[in-house]
């Protein structure tokens, strides 16, 4: 979030960033899949890297983009929190599990804690900005994204998964760069673009190296709660790099929405041991 912020508000067309971080990720990732000799994917797996990239080398980086032309990183960071519910709730529904009611209970009240904080933020409950409907927006495209790209890792691997996924949007990306770059040419400094290289090397592709493998290991909602943490680390990050001030509206809404995340995931995983327990008694 902040170095997207730092790349759209410093002469960066957010489409030329979310597009463009994932050309560059694409082109690292041809590049590895080539000089390891990777077996291509088959069948229905092209199919399901289609979703992965469409929710997080398209979706995701795009919406964000777009998202923090007007948005502060810190608000950003907050509706975001809602990411880990929404992975486990992804991740449920793709594994056709059977989650406790109170689960869904809490994944709801998580939901509509990022709506409430992000609707006052803007001014009342009627106040919601095209930003946040766009943050929305980010996070289910996220969470779909993780949920099958978790699962497809453990078929095709996890830097494997992210890979093709990359190189198969890669195409539509570079377009969407070049109408980017001829409307508005990047016009940016040394920072900017250290930013910009930041978001396609680590964000959009060594990133994933870990997280896709962690997610294959799974269980996928015992491992999405890491993300709990992130929205913490974005707020901390954009109080240093972007002087972003953080007030006791995001403090108590953020703690809201993790609260409600974090709590969701663990109904899950306390039901899952009961379960266990249940089949090891005699």
């Amino acid at each position: 979030m902040p170095f997207t912020r730092i790349a759209v508000d410093n002469g960066m067309h957010p489409l030329f960033v979310g597009c463009g971080r994932a050309v560059v990720a694409a082109a690292l990732a041809g590049v590895a899949l080539a000089a390891t000799r990777q077996g291509r994917p088959r069948g229905r797996q092209w199919v399901r890297l289609a979703v992965v990239g469409a929710g997080v080398v398209v979706g995701f980086p795009v919406l964000t983009s777009f998202a923090l032309t007007t948005a502060s990183a810190t608000h950003g960071a907050v509706v975001i929190a809602l990411l880990p519910a929404a992975t486990a709730v992804m991740a449920v529904l793709r594994g056709h599990e059977r989650p406790p009611t109170a689960f869904w209970v809490l994944a709801a009240c998580g939901a509509v804690a990022a709506v409430v904080f992000a609707a006052l933020q803007g001014g009342g409950l009627g106040g919601l900005h095209r930003s946040d409907l766009l943050l929305f927006g980010a996070v289910l495209a996220a969470a779909i994204g993780y949920a099958e790209g978790g699962l497809l890792s453990r078929e095709l691997g996890p830097w494997q998964t992210v890979s093709w996924a990359l190189v198969l949007a890669a195409p539509a990306m570079a377009v969407g760069t070049a109408v980017a770059a001829a409307h508005q040419p990047p016009d940016a400094g040394a920072g900017e673009w250290a930013a910009f290289a930041y978001l396609a090397v680590v964000s959009m592709y060594l990133g994933f190296f870990a997280w896709y493998h962690g997610l294959a290991i799974g269980p996928m909602t015992q491992v999405s709660q890491v993300q709990l943490v992130q929205p913490v680390l974005t707020i901390g990050w954009a109080a240093l790099l972007l002087g972003e001030q953080v007030t006791w509206t995001t403090v108590v809404g953020g703690t809201a929405v993790i609260a409600c995340a974090g709590t969701a995931v663990r109904v899950r995983l306390d039901a899952g041991r009961r379960r266990r327990r249940d089949v090891r008694r005699p």
